[in-house]
């Protein structure tokens, strides 16, 4: 399998009034209310799509310039570069109201995947809860407004919902990123909710419960016994990296209720090239500079981060493979900044000479070892395509001492 965000689904690019990233759900309103109206098949419980909808706003329509019934025309983009398979069965998960998982190696868009399908799912990407060794089991379930709670005791007003416990009452869907980052009993407060489907606030109990979904907006609230109910629709997608395993492994308990996706790096060279190319103009453009990298050079530089990845050179040369992360999201970071280099620092010389820079400077921040990892490639695949003739790997292999 395998994905990655593009640039065009909000990753980079200035949002309305100013913002530096903008929320899926408003860069992307008038492809969601064109969907809406395209397609008026069947929909799961609170969705604001059908399925196949979602399908689509994630993989774009392939060019095809689509008509809805009441005469709007679009092309809807491409935000998700990977199996639609994948997407499909996400999907699936989302609809039949169980948690979904996605798991891989960092900076393989899992987390914008996950804004994707909430965005089109339910209209906003924003009910998250951001997992970290702090997190607490209140940010999973509910706080207090202390000075309230002191003032007039326990109450629907005094009640601060998670955005876990707002999806809930919406019919939403909430989000849980990193979830392997936080501390296993943190996590085990999932386990009741998706299998039960209800919260209990026994603070409310017997009180001012009644209702205690208004606090969290509208949907399902609290009973007489202070229990909050899930309304139809509601789900959970949580993400988690390969490279965190054993970080909070999570228990047998919790991993059963959630469906496992594994999103995985791009697997073709072109398209990783052109996804690069997109975001990184993107990012300069928001910047105000012009992006200026020639194609054979962007090239290079994804061949690079590729071979380095895998561990082995599109030649089939055996590569060691650094401890860093060489994502694409990385190779996105390294062109824009080689841009961004060219278009404020230019002084004639050629862009290309900064790049063995820029990718010390990537492989070198796990392990002091890669360093000599890289120079080993430097050795190796460079130095074998520079003997073959290909002038820009000559000149690479020229700019060896940069890499000291």
């Amino acid at each position: 399998m395998s994905g990655v965000g593009d640039a065009t689904a909000g990753a980079t690019g200035a949002g309305p009034g100013g913002r530096q990233v903008a929320l899926v759900e408003d860069r992307y309103a008038a492809e969601l209310e064109f969907l809406a109206a395209y397609d008026d098949g069947p929909r799961p419980p609170a969705w604001r799509l059908t399925p196949r909808a979602v399908v689509l706003f994630v993989c774009g329509s392939g060019g095809e310039e689509l008509t809805a019934p009441d005469g709007r025309r679009t092309t809807v983009t491409r935000k998700f570069v990977g199996d639609r398979a994948l997407v499909e069965r996400c999907v699936v998960t989302l609809a039949g109201e169980r948690g979904l998982l996605l798991v891989g190696e960092p900076g393989t868009a899992k987390s914008m995947l996950s804004e994707l399908l909430a965005a089109a799912v339910c209209g906003t990407s924003t009910l998250t809860v951001q997992g970290t060794a702090g997190t607490t089991e209140d940010q999973l379930r509910y706080g207090w407004n202390y000075a309230m709670l002191l003032a007039k005791g326990p109450s629907r007003e005094a009640l601060v919902p998670s955005p876990v416990l707002t999806a809930m009452t919406r019919g939403a869907v909430a989000r849980v990123e990193e979830i392997t980052r936080c501390l296993p009993e943190v996590q085990d407060s999932l386990v009741s909710l998706l299998s039960e489907r209800r919260m209990a606030v026994p603070e409310l109990a017997g009180g001012d419960g009644a209702g205690a979904g208004a606090g969290a907006g509208a949907g399902a609230g609290a009973g007489a016994d202070g229990t909050v109910h899930a309304a139809p629709g509601f789900t959970l997608i949580a993400t988690a990296n390969l490279r965190d395993r054993g970080v909070s492994e999570m228990s047998a308990a919790l991993k059963r209720r959630f469906n496992f996706e594994t999103v995985g790096p791009i697997g073709d060279l072109m398209e990783e090239t052109a996804l690069v190319r997109r975001q990184a103009t993107a990012a300069l453009e928001r910047g105000g500079a012009e992006f200026a990298l020639d194609d054979a050079v962007l090239e290079a530089l994804v061949t690079a981060f590729r071979d380095l990845r895998t561990g082995r050179s599109a030649e089939g040369w055996e590569v060691e493979r650094p401890s860093t992360v060489m994502s694409t999201a990385e190779a996105v970071q390294v062109a824009a900044s080689m841009g961004l280099g060219a278009a404020y620092l230019g002084d004639g010389r050629d862009v290309l000479r900064t790049l063995p820079g820029h990718l010390l400077g990537t492989v070198r921040k796990d392990d002091p070892a890669d360093h000599a990892r890289l120079l080993g490639y430097w050795d190796g695949p460079v130095r074998r395509r520079a003997e073959g003739g290909a002038a820009l790997w000559r000149t690479l292999w020229d700019l060896r001492d940069e890499l000291g």
